[in-house]
């Protein structure tokens, strides 16, 4: 399948084979009839004239991939087709070459192309005017004149508003990723709260009874000791990711950006777990989408990871509900000794009704997500699916605290 972009590139490409093609063939009619709008009257051998005729209209077929060198060569041939008397039309095979200028180039070479464009074909057509086919009205050359720098300099400007229209896109869609990544980066702080405050409470809580039993129950303070050991080194790994994050270290990240199911300003509350998927389904089904979870293996995860796996889950379950819902969904959640698989497939929504949500920029849903297996080192997937739908695949290594 070719993506979206080549297909474009494509049919601009042959559009612009289309109008080269046209453009030499309308010059060469010009050479062949002697006349293009009753005034010119080209004389010479036939075969000059055809060269001048390819000369101007085939570069236009390449003019994406050299827009100045193209310009030149189509005003070279222009000037000539004027000086002999071929046709002293507006210019336009010039107007669809410093169109391309004004588009692709930087302003320190498109200036002056502009500026020797319009004296090139400027002076051609008048000399040709008023010098080789003299006109009984001297004030007709200046016209036509006027007539050619005017389609050349207007072309030039449209080419360089639609540029300058595309950086101001660009650069609006950065703005909205730098932000994203900023609220983002607001909650994965919020969820560190959230993990240093429930592991603290759990070693103080085991501190205690190891205190407590020390002297009575020496192996149950063992045992105490032996969880805060396991509590305290899991917190480390998660501080030590998440920091890594705020710091913007090891992220990449994507404009393609949906909306998140968190405020910044949200307030703290429980930290999520794969206990409380049900929940999620229970809203899910508030809203129309039917949706079935399947769990599988997850229970000896640390407690940094599963508040990751539910966080992703709920990410995707949201975009379903807002993008694609009354529909159905299915949620997978298996984890082995090697990785943990997420899958969240929809059907998408109903007939009839268009698919905008997953598709466009705007929001911080897939970028919430792919933070978060940044996080842990680990893949992830998004997009339409052939048969309808859309899916959401993520994969992370179990191990992944001793990759960061």
């Amino acid at each position: 399948m070719i993506p979206t972009v080549d297909r474009r590139r494509l049919r601009l490409q042959l559009l612009d084979l289309v109008a080269a093609l046209t453009l030499t063939a309308v010059y060469a009619g010009f050479v062949r009839m002697g006349s293009g709008d009753g005034q010119a009257h080209y004389t010479g051998p036939l075969w000059t004239g055809y060269l001048v005729a390819a000369a101007v209209g085939l570069p236009i077929a390449v003019r994406r991939r050299r827009p100045l060198l193209v310009l030149a060569v189509v005003l070279a041939a222009l000037a000539a087709a004027s000086l002999l008397d071929i046709v002293r039309e507006p210019y336009a095979a010039a107007g669809f070459g410093a169109y391309l200028v004004g588009l692709a180039e930087p302003a320190r070479r498109s200036v002056p192309a502009l500026a020797v464009a319009l004296t090139v074909a400027g002076g051609a057509v008048y000399v040709g005017e008023a010098v080789v086919t003299p006109a009984e009205d001297p004030s007709g050359a200046v016209g036509v004149a006027g007539l050619v720098v005017l389609v050349i300099a207007g072309s030039w400007g449209a080419g360089r508003t639609v540029r300058g229209r595309r950086a101001d896109a660009v650069r609006d869609e950065r703005r909205r990723a730098e932000r994203a990544v900023a609220e983002e980066r607001l909650r994965i702080a919020r969820e560190l709260h959230d993990i240093v405050s429930h592991n603290l409470s759990l070693i103080a809580v085991k501190a205690g009874v190891a205190g407590h039993v020390a002297d009575a129950d020496p192996q149950e303070a063992r045992a105490a000791l032996k969880i805060i050991e396991e509590t305290s080194r899991s917190a480390l790994a998660e501080m030590r990711r998440t920091l890594g994050v705020l710091r913007g270290q090891g992220t990449q990240l994507g404009a393609d950006t949906l909306l998140a199911p968190d405020a910044p300003d949200a307030p703290l509350g429980p930290v999520p777990d794969l206990g409380r998927l049900d929940a999620l389904g229970v809203e899910a089904g508030r809203a129309g989408t039917d949706i079935r979870f399947a769990v599988h293996g997850t229970e000896q995860l640390a407690e940094g990871m599963r508040v990751t796996v539910h966080r992703i889950v709920q990410e995707a379950v949201t975009n379903v509900v807002r993008h694609a819902s009354p529909t159905r969904c299915r949620v997978t959640v298996a984890a082995d000794t090697r990785e943990i698989r997420i899958d969240v497939v929809d059907d998408g929504p109903p007939a009839g009704r268009r698919r905008t949500g997953h598709e466009l920029p705007g929001g911080h849903g897939l970028l919430g997500m792919r933070e978060r297996v940044m996080m842990y080192q680990g893949s992830f997937a998004a997009g339409p699916r052939p048969e309808g739908g859309f899916a959401v695949s993520v994969r992370l290594p179990v191990d992944g605290e001793r990759n960061t």
